[in-house]
């Protein structure tokens, strides 16, 4: 009898040890989906200047594009309009909820008129930070059948570059100066900056 309840001791306590380990040995990682099987009829084509790599992330805005034309310059300059283009909408998606949940928590007096300031601040900021965009990745190609050249770049902004171009503004606008708070413009942003990455 002793026998059999110390080997179902033991087993328990093996089953507890192997649960122990499993539970310790997972890591919280967000789930990756595959795209699947290329339908029949179709070929697969790899973009340069794409993928998960170049996508926005919660410290960096990133932006993608091509531009095509019969001169190479064009061709480039059009890829990169393009991209700081999807990356202004991206910047101002961001911002635009940011000056929401700032401003709503904020104790002023007039709401609706330190919104109106801060959205035309802001449209001068991004007007202004995205001439000195970093590129990340730049290909450039010519296209068989047209003789057209095709170019491919990669964009990024740092946001912590972003927050600062607008402490600055902010801090010495005379409508906001008053209420504005670094701090807590910075929660504000870094928490949105994470709702957009992680809800895509």
């Amino acid at each position: 009898m002793k026998k059999i309840v110390r080997i179902a001791f033991m087993s328990i306590a093996a089953l507890s040890l192997v649960f122990v380990a499993s539970c310790g040995s997972k890591k919280s990682t967000k789930t990756v989906y595959e795209p699947g099987p290329t339908p029949d009829g179709e070929v697969e084509v790899s973009l340069p200047c794409t993928g998960p790599q170049f996508f926005s992330t919660d410290k960096v805005f990133r932006g993608t594009a091509s531009g095509e034309s019969l001169d190479q310059m064009t061709a480039r300059k059009k890829a990169l309009s393009n991209a700081r283009a999807q990356m202004a909408t991206d910047i101002n998606s961001v911002m635009q909820v940011v000056g929401d949940n700032y401003i709503k928590s904020s104790e002023v007096n007039n709401k609706e008129e330190v919104l109106e300031r801060f959205e035309q601040n802001s449209r001068t900021i991004v007007n202004q930070k995205l001439r000195g965009v970093r590129q990340i990745c730049e290909k450039a190609t010519k296209v068989k059948e047209t003789g057209k050249y095709k170019y491919y770049v990669a964009i990024e902004l740092s946001g912590a570059e972003l927050v600062d171009a607008y402490n600055e503004t902010l801090s010495k606008d005379e409508s906001l100066k008053t209420d504005y708070n670094y701090e807590k413009f910075k929660k504000t942003f870094d928490k949105e900056m994470d709702n957009f990455t992680n809800g895509r």
